[in-house]
Parts: C-alpha cells; structure tokens; sequence
C-alpha cells in the first residue's frame, strides 16, 4: 500500500494517519496546544521551512483541524487556532508525550501536565468508561470489522 491510498482504506488508524502523521504536522498540532498561533512564532519553534509550514497549515484547515482568523488584514496575517477535531488530538499528543518521557528522556521530563481544575500535576491514562480501571494494550482486543478484515485478507493475498 502507497501512502497515497491510506485515505481510502477502511481502517480509521491509516485515515488518521494520512490526515496528521507526519512529524510536521504532529509538532504543529504540539505547538497549538502549547498556545502557539501565529506562523512566525511556528517556524521559530519548529524549525520549518516556511514553504513546509505554509503547506502543513493550509493541509490542516482544509481538513477542519484547525480554522484561520485574521489579527490584520495590512499586511493579511492570521492566527491558527484548533477546531473541536483539532482539539481532539490532544490524547494523541498526550500518548506521544508520555512515549516519549518513558522511552527518550535524557533529562527531566520537559513538559508537565497541570489539571486545572485541583492544580495537580498528572500523568493522564485512558480508562474504561463502563468499569473505570485503566486500560492498556493487554487489558484489551480489537475486534475487527468484517469490511476492514475483507480488506486485510485481500491485502494478504496481493502478489
């Protein structure tokens, strides 16, 4: 499979990835949480290209991740800001984050994750929302849709 076809495979993960699985783009969407908006700040805490940027930004409102707002119109320039689709890849940064401090840390962890809400700092995980215990990769089984399993068989038996 090329990465030209992940948009069309049955498979939400490959969907996700053609949308927002380059490093680019995965260090813009950090970057949108750490509150960074405007494109000269982005390509400072990148490292960029500005053509790279420019083509990433334009890629991500074209999806709906993220949405443009005028802060002058001479010279035109624009803040990024995150839809509610862009909000919600902030569990994937948050699994990246954590990967990253377990399995690449040379020193203390560079961010921490304050819940505003007690003032504490956390290590968010995902739970089950029926029982409430923590979940991870051998709590839990992918059960396969037949249209996404067709797939896959297909994909096997391709010379």
């Amino acid at each position: 499979m090329s990465r030209s076809g992940l948009p069309s495979q049955t498979c939400t993960i490959a969907r996700a990835v053609a949308q927002v699985g380059d490093e680019w783009t995965i260090l813009i969407v950090r970057e949108m949480f750490l509150r960074t908006r405007r494109f000269d700040d982005f390509l400072r805490l990148t490292g960029m290209s500005s053509h790279l940027l420019s083509q990433r930004l334009k890629k991500l409102e074209a999806q709906g991740v993220i949405r443009r707002k005028a802060y002058s119109e001479r010279p035109p320039r624009y803040e990024y800001h995150l839809t509610e689709k862009g909000r919600d890849l902030w569990a994937v940064i948050i699994a990246l984050k954590q990967w990253g401090d377990r399995w690449l840390r040379t020193e203390d962890t560079p961010v921490e994750i304050m819940h505003k809400t007690c003032g504490q700092v956390v290590a968010p995980h995902m739970t089950c929302p029926d029982c409430g215990e923590p979940i991870g990769a051998h709590d839990a089984e992918a059960l396969l849709s037949q249209p996404f399993e067709l797939e896959r068989q297909a994909a096997r038996h391709v010379p």
